[in-house]
């Protein structure tokens, strides 16, 4: 990242903790965190039992589920749904298990990220990659960002963010037009109602789900017991990842559009979508540690890390930003993609987890992980010339 949009992000996080600082630590606050804590370890405990009760819940709903063992998986489940609607074009709302995945540069088609971040992001073209999960281009400012959106669009809009909004928002939707597909993430979902919590600020994961084809990619990790419980999850996500108590809104997906106001006789796809598909993703985690899958992705740990905040995205894991990313590119890929993404820039300092709401000990994941990394080969050169040193001649030097 260049040293600019280094500056800059550090001052969007600045913002953030400013404003996290004056709720997380209120009495309401600190309840909703231990009850949090509580439901990802009892989810965890009992992920069989839930992801058996889903997929009954998602049944009765009339919700399709399809379940991807790998990211090839995903995209075959996802070729094929686009091939039955014949689309061109893909509204996409914001989410980091499609970054996981890749979907973008697997898919050749048009595919319109409806959050004005991702937009401006994707309008970027080259060197691309988000550096918040909430807020994915918090480190342009906003002379580079009416440059970006100029040049891409062909306008001439002033450094000014309304101007900026109008233009992407009505570029976007003039693209979305003949949309008949919307992808989208889920922050959290609830096992026992069959239903799929997903929130946003903009209004565009409404336009998402409204598309006839409504495609969810969640990780299994996503899942908890109730709807209660769900909602729970991304209102701490919330706090911690924004500073606000609750975002503008909350989508409640518990199957597709419908209505029986003609003599009771259900129809389908009154406005929204005729048929929700929720594809869920295993992809590493069934074989990742415990601690690593109860991450609700707030990025309140990388906000506070020292290395992120001297080195930005390059520390992290495709949207996976950070240690945590480090840590779960060893269950999603392998030790060499551990290595790569950052395993031995950590300082261990422990930051991380100490401003983490579910207090996941990254610091010592990744410790443990460098350990293995160097028993199957992958650890710094510097560090293998100075083992070699000490067992030739009982001395680093």
């Amino acid at each position: 990242m260049k040293k600019s949009e280094l500056e800059t992000m550090r001052r969007s996080f600045d913002t953030v903790k400013s404003r996290s600082s004056l709720i997380k630590d209120s009495p309401s606050i600190k309840r909703l965190t231990s009850r949090v804590q509580e439901i990802k370890k009892y989810s965890f405990d009992n992920k069989e039992e839930l992801f058996n009760q889903v997929l009954e819940s998602f049944r009765r709903n009339d919700i399709e589920c399809r379940f991807a063992e790998t990211s090839k998986d995903a995209f075959n489940i996802i070729d094929e749904l686009i091939d039955e609607y014949d689309a061109k074009v893909i509204a996409k709302a914001k989410s980091n298990t499609l970054g996981e995945i890749g979907l973008k540069d697997h898919l050749d088609i048009d595919v319109v990220e409806t959050d004005l971040g991702d937009r401006i992001l994707q309008l970027k073209k080259v060197d691309n990659k988000p550096v918040h999960p909430t807020g994915p281009a918090s480190h342009l400012n906003i002379s580079d960002i009416a440059g970006i959106v100029n040049e891409s669009m062909d306008v001439d809009v002033d450094p000014q963010p309304r101007q900026i909004m109008r233009a992407v928002r009505g570029d976007v939707l003039n693209r979305l037009k003949n949309a008949r597909v919307g992808i989208s993430g889920a922050n959290s979902i609830a096992s026992e109602e069959g239903s799929v919590v997903m929130v946003h600020n903009e209004g565009n994961i409404s336009i998402v789900s409204l598309m006839d084809l409504h495609i969810i990619v969640a990780g299994i990790d996503k899942i908890v017991p109730t709807l209660e419980d769900a909602i729970s999850v991304v209102k701490l996500e919330t706090v911690f990842a924004t500073g606000n108590f609750v975002t503008s809104y909350m989508n409640v997906v518990s199957g597709p559009s419908k209505t029986a106001d003609i003599e009771k006789k259900l129809i389908k796809n009154m406005y929204g979508a005729e048929r929700v598909v929720v594809i869920l993703l295993d992809n590493g985690r069934s074989q990742a540690i415990e601690e690593c899958l109860y991450c609700i992705g707030c990025g309140n740990c990388i906000v506070h890390c020292p290395v992120y905040n001297a080195v930005g995205n390059e520390f992290g894991f495709n949207n996976y930003l950070g240690g945590r990313g480090v840590a779960m590119s060893k269950f999603i890929e392998d030790d060499e993609a551990c290595f790569n993404s950052g395993l031995y820039m950590c300082t261990l300092c422990g930051l991380c987890t100490l401003n983490c709401p579910l207090s996941i000990p990254t610091n010592e994941i990744l410790e443990n992980m460098r350990k293995l990394s160097a028993d199957v080969g992958f650890y710094p050169r510097a560090h293998g010339m100075i083992k070699d040193n000490v067992d030739k001649r009982d001395s680093p030097y």
